[in-house]
């Protein structure tokens, strides 16, 4: 029986190749592009899913200062792990992570390696997380301080084919033994290293912060990644508090102390969710989910879509086979059959189309998905995209091709209902409503991301690169300075000790006069020669610049926002005390961002600290290779080990809003893919109403009709369509994308002009798919048209 359900349905389907090509193309491109989207949603929400404890483990959160000035850090106290696992009942353990800041150079034999990504941790490392050690004793990782634990590929890049264990590395003056291999940390992991040295060698040559001699005492530095285990069950909250109360017991009396508390973060949220509770990223993800789930639906809505319209040419067929006893059933599953086998070929398709777009896909998103077959989480993504998707599109069309009553019918009374056509058009508005909300999408994000390039940051970024520089570069660095000032296509050179992009570190060490008791305010310090703000144009509005003199060493210069905040009344002259050392405010420079444009700006001070760790080079776009190689050469005189390594301010302010540049990319390849299929319905439909009204068509063309007037007959109930779909489309995008704006601090506004380009785009797209097919049919040949049954 199914054998002959299956010939039915292989030769229906040849029998109209048009419409089925039209089925297979539209549920293809649909499937492809939802399987690869669902992908991308199951990779961003699997994110250190993985660990047998996963649902178990927090991270420490650090929430510093109060009102305009309350911050939240990622980073804790290193003393606060050793806490937990004393005083805290519902900790199970705990492990400390502090990343390497510097550059190292290991020589193994006569090769030389550059490592950039390490990290200090706790022997404990490999109990609370389920990294897989491949070679080494988890419980106990370190043998000493002078141990190491390297990934599989670090240790193939370093020894090849020979047993890593026991083989030594040395840096500089020490020798470290390598004591394990663990397996690479998997992509989808927050935490991701190449070589992890004991926490116990960065606790020996602590050199102490104040009062506090060792890192266990060390209460004032929060620079520390705390994970904590817990207990099943354990309200998290209730741990955070004693936390919290743990911390304030051992300082208690000191001022700022108070307003400062600690929460947890569960590890599996912290790829989405920032420390201070932004889920931009995590809208990002849900805002594709729901994308991916559109697309199938629009590739479902061609299918019934053309089902429907069709129904009537094959209803004397349906009632013929009642007639002579076929069942309901029966034929329910003969067109359910029919269903699978398009889909079957329309997944095909799909799959060859994922295999040939996925590496430019990973390119866009900047993933590195794999349609891995023996991944059992790939074939739930793609079951689920192809399951549902069949269910959706064919359960419909069966149930009212069955549906048909076979006397009616054979009498040429034929009543679908006027349901079926309302159906049919509701899916059209649902269609062109989702391309809408998606073509709004793109221009708001287009505009937005347009905004943050030419917006006017406060400080000259163009044609300026940064190099780190080593010990034998700092400690000559007059001499490098001018040695470059003399190349002609260097404009300037400056020096700092922190980037200026992005934030650096954070200090509620500050006081001044009239400060409110108890109260902490933080601020952005930054170490700088005199050269650093001339080079990048930062406008100073009151008092002046850093000279150069020994009596800059007690001067400092404050940002609008932080003499804003701390209520100073006319600075210049007034005291300032930063670090226990108490200066005088020389100079007010105009806010700039320095961070990206979705946080608003923060209070910052520069002190004088010249020489720094962070060269500034000016040239132009022409003089810039000239630039570089002159840098390079001269990098090369001081430095003979470690690379010449630069980088743009450009490109590193690119890249703060690199995630956004890609979803602005990607939806507008979503978008014109929806509207791509939307218009192959479309088509469709168009095609099958031509065809349906092939007689009409030739009497009012002998009757005097033209053929503008007969595109218009055939076009304009489709445009009406696609009008409403305007309608509905244009508030729910300017709400959904009003709240996306919210995400950044400087923003644009959506203009009406956006909204309305959308749509005329999107009704120019389906007059130009109906026209062309109705146009073709208003041109046949009446006499033709009349001998058409």
């Amino acid at each position: 029986m199914f054998k002959n359900y299956f010939k039915t349905a292989w030769r229906n389907l040849l029998k109209n190749k048009f419409y089925t090509g039209i089925n297979i193309l539209g549920l293809a491109i649909g499937l492809a592009v939802g399987i690869m989207i669902l992908l991308w949603v199951q990779n961003e929400m699997s994110y250190d899913g993985f660990h047998v404890n996963a649902k178990n483990i927090y991270k420490i959160n650090s929430h510093i200062g109060s009102g305009s000035s309350a911050q939240v850090w990622r980073g804790s106290p290193a003393p606060l792990a050793v806490f937990c696992r004393q005083s805290v009942p519902e900790v199970i353990n705990s492990v400390r992570i502090k990343a390497r800041e510097n550059q190292l150079l290991f020589t193994y034999g006569n090769s030389k390696f550059f490592e950039t990504n390490t990290a200090f941790v706790d022997p404990s490392f490999f109990s609370v997380f389920s990294f897989d050690l491949l070679k080494g004793n988890p419980a106990k990782p370190f043998n000493n301080d002078n141990s190491v634990v390297i990934t599989a590929s670090t240790a193939k890049k370093y020894f090849n084919t020979e047993d890593a264990v026991g083989k030594v590395l040395i840096s500089g003056k020490d020798n470290f033994t390598v004591t394990g291999v663990v397996k690479d940390f998997p992509q989808n992991s927050n935490i991701n290293y190449d070589i992890l040295f004991p926490m116990s060698l960065y606790a020996k040559n602590f050199g102490g912060n104040g009062p506090w001699k060792t890192i266990d005492e060390d209460l004032g530095n929060f620079q520390y990644d705390i994970y904590l285990l817990i207990q099943k069950n354990v309200n998290a909250e209730t741990v955070s508090k004693k936390i919290s109360q743990l911390y304030q017991n051992k300082r208690k009396g000191e001022p700022d102390v108070v307003s400062t508390f600690f929460s947890l973060q569960p590890l599996t949220s912290l790829h989405l969710i920032t420390a201070d509770g932004n889920s931009s990223a995590l809208q990002t993800v849900r805002i594709f989910l729901i994308i991916a789930i559109l697309i199938l639906i629009i590739a479902c809505i061609n299918y019934v879509n053309l089902s429907t319209a069709r129904s009537m040419l094959r209803s004397k067929e349906v009632s013929m086979r009642k007639i002579i006893g076929a069942s309901k059933f029966q034929l329910f599953i003969q067109f359910i059959i029919e269903s699978v086998v398009l889909f079957a070929l329309a997944s095909l398709l799909a799959f060859i189309v994922i295999y040939l777009l996925l590496p430019l896909y990973n390119k866009i998103s900047g993933e590195q998905l794999v349609l891995d077959l023996s991944n059992t989480g790939v074939w739930l993504v793609v079951g689920s995209a192809i399951a549902g998707t069949l269910i959706l599109g064919s359960v419909y069309p069966a149930l009212l091709l069955t549906s048909f009553k076979p006397l009616q019918v054979l009498k040429g009374k034929l009543t679908v209902g006027i349901g079926t056509a309302s159906f049919r058009k509701v899916l059209v508005v649902s269609q062109f409503t989702f391309s809408v909300l998606l073509i709004i999408g793109t221009i708001v994000i287009t505009k937005q991301l347009q905004y943050i390039k030419e917006k006017d940051l406060g400080y000259n970024k163009e044609h300026v690169f940064s190099v780190g520089l080593t010990q034998p570069l700092h400690d000559h660095f007059a001499a490098v300075r001018n040695e470059l000032l003399q190349q002609p296509s260097i404009f300037g050179v400056a020096a700092s000790d922190n980037h200026v992009i992005g934030v650096g570190s954070t200090t509620g060490d500050t006081y001044w006069d009239g400060k409110p008791q108890g109260s902490m305010f933080l601020i952005h310090p930054n170490g700088i020669d005199e050269n650093f703000i001339p080079l990048l144009k930062m406008q100073i509005i009151a008092g002046k610049n850093f000279t150069g003199t020994p009596a800059d060493s007690s001067h400092l210069i404050l940002n609008e926002t932080a003499v804003k905040q701390a209520g100073i009344k006319d600075p210049i002259g007034k005291s300032f005390t930063l670090w226990q050392t108490r200066g005088t405010i020389i100079g007010v420079i105009k806010d700039f961002n320095y961070a990206s444009l979705k946080q608003a700006i923060e209070p910052a001070i520069f002190y004088y600290d010249p020489p720094n760790w962070i060269m500034y080079i000016k040239t132009t776009g022409k003089d810039a290779a000239a630039a570089i190689a002159a840098t390079q050469k001269v990098w090369k005189q001081y430095e003979a080990d470690f690379p010449f390594q630069y980088s743009f301010l450009d490109d590193a302010y690119n890249t703060l809003y690199r995630s956004d540049e890609r979803a602005g990319i990607l939806i507008e390849v979503f978008a014109t893919v929806a509207i791509l299929i939307s218009c192959l319905g479309l088509f469709g439909l168009i095609t099958f109403t031509a065809n349906i009204k092939t007689k009409e068509i030739g009497i009012r063309k002998v009757l005097g009709a033209s053929v503008s007037d007969i595109t218009v007959l055939l076009a304009k109930e489709f445009m009406l369509l696609v009008i409403i779909a305007f309608a509905i489309a244009a508030p729910l995008a300017w709400y959904f994308m009003h709240q996306w704006l919210q995400d950044f601090a400087y923003r644009i506004s959506i203009s009406w002009w956006m909204i309305a380009v959308a749509g005329i785009t999107a009704l120019l797209i389906a007059l130009i798919t109906v026209s062309f097919r109705a146009i073709k049919a208003a041109m046949a040949n009446p006499v033709r048209s009349l001998r058409t049954e």
